[in-house]
């Protein structure tokens, strides 16, 4: 295999300054800590695959910047210049929890043009998949609001300049972030030419959002599929959910161009949830999108960089997704796996159960 990998430097400059967890510091709140979306994650990702020796057998793919005419492929101009104003000032608030600091109009612009860089890299046959290593996320964001520290949605976008620009008639988004896809449910709620599936923890964010009931409109009910997963689960569920729900959707849709919004959020020692997955669950999960994409993409599968926020573990759920689509294996041993896979509840519970078969009712 091919893999392309997008990362620079810049991505490190997007800076929210300290607070606690997902809030930032002021009133009650002391500064001192860094804000749950840092750099340092990111940079450890990239350190790992280098010390690994994976970097090295991977297709480096420079980005550019998204300009204006791309961004507004989803967001509005309102949105955007909102952005840029608070970029070129004392930055501000874009949203819920989705703050611009000084300076990173750019840096958003490049994250959401490193995402179409990468479908082009794929869709041109440079490579046979491909990372994108970026931030700000983006899956949060809506066409005229950013929310949950993302400013431009960098799937959506990668989405529909595949449809628009490049030809392809369906493409398929699978969000494992640990919070709620949004973002692309809102931008193809009632296109069918988009299947949009969320698998996340239930009712962590935004509020409210990402019911099982929340399946589409008009002619595009059925293309939007969620599966809000109960507190605690782990590999066993995912797994099961994968197989009733994710694999079967994709192979009834069979995608043209598969994207995979890929946070690490749902790792057990995340700070941002409460889900129990390891490294080698999204190692499988991500063999299992490789599959659905060679049977129906011609192998064409892009994932972009969503949340993540345990500085320990992430590098090595990353890594572990990069070597199942680069079809590597490095030496590194991950130090995390055998606590997280021993902790109870690993296993498929009944009412994770339960709540899978709600969605297997609906789209079977």
């Amino acid at each position: 295999m091919s893999t392309g990998f997008i990362w620079r430097e810049r991505f490190g400059w997007h800076d929210l300054g300290s607070g606690a967890g997902p809030l930032r510091a002021g009133g009650w709140i002391e500064p001192g800590e860094p804000h749950a979306e840092h750099a340092a994650t990111k940079r450890r990702i990239y350190s790992l695959l280098e010390e690994s020796g994976l970097l090295a057998r991977l297709t480096r793919i420079e980005p550019r910047p998204a300009g204006e005419h791309e961004l507004t492929l989803f967001h509005t101009p309102r949105h955007i210049a909102r952005a840029r104003e608070l970029s070129a000032g004392a930055g501000g608030s874009l949203g819920l929890d989705a703050w611009v600091p000084p300076g990173s109009y750019e840096i958003a612009a490049l994250a959401a043009g490193a995402a179409i860089v990468a479908v082009d890299a794929v869709l041109d046959g440079t490579v046979d998949n491909c990372y994108a290593l970026v931030r700000p996320p983006g899956h949060h964001a809506e066409a005229d609001e950013g929310k949950g520290f993302c400013i431009f949605n960098n799937v959506v976008l990668a989405a529909l300049h595949a449809r628009r620009n490049r030809g392809i008639e369906r493409v398929a988004i699978v969000d494992w972030d640990v919070h709620h896809g949004n973002g692309a449910q809102a931008a193809f709620y009632e296109d069918p030419s988009v299947l949009t599936i969320s698998l996340h923890q239930d009712g962590v964010f935004p509020p409210g959002s990402g019911t099982v009931a929340e399946t589409g409109a008009g002619t595009g009910t059925g293309a939007n599929v969620n599966l809000p997963l109960p507190p605690g689960s782990g590999a066993g569920a995912y797994a099961e959910a994968f197989d009733r729900v994710v694999v079967p959707a994709l192979e009834r849709f069979q995608p043209q161009l598969l994207l995979v919004a890929c946070g690490f959020d749902a790792n057990g020692f995340d700070p941002m949830s409460r889900q129990l997955l390891h490294s080698r669950a999204f190692a499988e999960m991500t063999e299992r999108m490789l599959t659905v994409a060679a049977a129906s993409a011609d192998g064409r599968l892009v994932m972009t960089h969503e949340g993540g926020y345990h500085t320990g573990t992430v590098p090595f759920c990353a890594l572990a997704v990069i070597e199942r689509l680069a079809g590597e294996r490095t030496e590194v041993v991950d130090p995390f796996l055998v606590p997280l896979e021993g902790m109870a509840g690993q296993e498929l519970q009944p009412h994770q159960r339960d709540a899978i078969e709600r969605a297997v009712e609906l789209f079977d």
